[in-house]
């Protein structure tokens, strides 16, 4: 198969196998997805949805965040990792997002990147669940699947989007990034993988890939 059949084989098989993708992360509006998202950096969204009722029923509009002091926030969030960072983010944005926004998450990627704690992936995130727009945010695991399938050199994370909106119809994005990150938990971990429940890398993936497992096996 060449790239883009390998490709098209890959967004077949995971629209029939997840026809609906619910957001993974709980949230209300943009401002709760962009905190969520925030936490969601090295945490489970597991824990993030454990832990966000707890932050947002104290706070889950700007207004009311920046009442709390950076340390209150902290305490709530600990259990994400990366606190002192991340309770600093979200302290620092609520403020400029009053300041500059009337409390309002910005529509555009280079607004919301200059947000403190606020990477590409996370802007890309909100772009695409929140407001729509197409973009490709790259996690650990859409990072392992493009390589995995052979559609990406896996040399990097930036890399691997250029390479996966290259390949993929731009109207696709939104959906097939949230396909791509179920499919990764449920058929091709990074670990206790197995080839004979993961198809899409048994039909389409990296020869060297699948030797490798063949080969542990």
């Amino acid at each position: 198969m060449t790239k883009k059949e390998r490709a098209r084989f890959a967004m077949e098989t995971l629209e029939r196998l997840y026809p609906v993708v619910p957001i993974p992360l709980d949230h209300k509006d943009a401002y709760t997805l962009l905190i969520a998202v925030l936490l969601s950096a090295q945490c489970t969204d597991v824990r993030v949805n454990q832990i966000t009722p707890l932050l947002f029923a104290k706070a889950d509009n700007p207004y009311d965040m920046v009442k709390m002091s950076v340390e209150e926030i902290q305490d709530i969030i600990r259990p994400c990792g990366l606190s002192p960072m991340k309770s600093k983010g979200i302290y620092g944005l609520s403020n400029i997002l009053i300041d500059k926004y009337d409390g309002e998450v910005p529509q555009s990627f280079a607004a919301l990147e200059a947000l403190p704690a606020v990477g590409h992936k996370t802007a890309s995130v909100v772009m695409s669940q929140a407001f729509g727009v197409p973009a490709f945010p790259v996690d650990t695991h859409i990072h392992r699947m493009m390589y995995r399938w052979n559609l990406s050199s896996g040399k990097s994370v930036e890399q691997t989007e250029r390479d996966a909106k290259a390949l993929f119809p731009e109207e696709s994005w939104n959906k097939l990034h949230l396909q791509i990150i179920y499919y990764g938990r449920e058929y091709s971990p990074a670990r206790g993988w197995s080839l004979e429940k993961d198809i899409i890398t048994a039909a389409i993936g990296r020869k060297e890939v699948i030797a490798e497992i063949t080969k542990k096996k």
